[in-house]
């Protein structure tokens, strides 16, 4: 199956009453708990990270006399957007992951991998650590990008690289939890870096587009168990390499 096929399989799936379900309170759950800081520091946050850009271009020696302090506020209020939207979304991924990837893992099964053994490579431990290295991996991307940052017109292209491949990690382990073992989901991951970075930068993507984007966590999350499951089936009707 390809990752279009699996995308339109998620989108799809999202009619049925208990995707739906999933698909609405987590990201209300969110938006809440986001939503509730912004109101409180978006403001004061925007001044501050203004302030801080505007110094950083007043002590460039081609920038150093203009006025920049409204482009300065304007980028801060856009830097803070490109951020507020992940915070949203990968909150909502990290409360579907724990009350939710099951649910959706026996939905693609029922209907689409009724024959796949399970042997249960993985489990509520490792689902942790895998958010725990997730999380650390692209703290890790951001601060080693960080000289880029300074050059405001790489600000998308750098949030979507780095989130695309937080995506992939945090959906790809529960993904496979239930059905593969170990060696499996290794070799599962290793041969399909490609297409499961691509899923994760779609994702990153559709999620700043207006009500396509509340849709988007459980829809990828669909379509991540079911691109996976079909490669894990492929690999083992696979004939064994001896």
């Amino acid at each position: 199956m390809s990752i279009a096929g699996s995308l339109l399989y998620g989108f799809a799936n999202l009619l049925h009453p208990r995707m739906l379900w999933l698909m609405l309170w987590p990201m209300l759950v969110s938006l809440a708990i986001w939503g509730s800081a912004a109101l409180a520091l978006w403001v004061r946050t925007a001044v501050w990270l203004g302030g801080l850009l505007s110094q950083w271009l007043q002590s460039a020696p081609l920038v150093g006399r203009l006025d920049l302090g409204d482009a300065t506020l304007i980028a801060a209020h856009v830097l803070l957007f490109l951020l507020f939207v992940p915070l949203v979304y990968l909150t909502a991924l990290f409360i579907l992951g724990i009350f939710g990837m099951q649910a959706m893992v026996e939905h693609v099964a029922r209907h689409s991998y009724p024959q796949l053994e399970r042997r249960r490579g993985g489990g509520t431990a490792g689902s942790v650590w895998n958010g725990v290295v997730a999380l650390a991996g692209m703290a890790l991307l951001g601060l080693v990008s960080l000289p880029l940052w300074l050059a405001p017109p790489l600000w998308p292209v750098l949030a979507v690289a780095i989130l695309g491949w937080g995506n992939q990690r945090l959906l790809r382990y529960d993904a496979l939890a239930e059905h593969a073992d170990r060696g499996e989901m290794q070799r599962v991951f290793r041969g399909r870096r490609t297409p499961l970075y691509t899923l994760g930068v779609l994702l990153a993507l559709i999620a700043y587009v207006p009500f396509v984007g509340f849709l988007a966590p459980v829809a990828f999350g669909l379509a991540f168990i079911h691109y996976l499951l079909g490669a894990l089936a492929r690999e083992r009707a696979a004939p064994s390499p001896h």
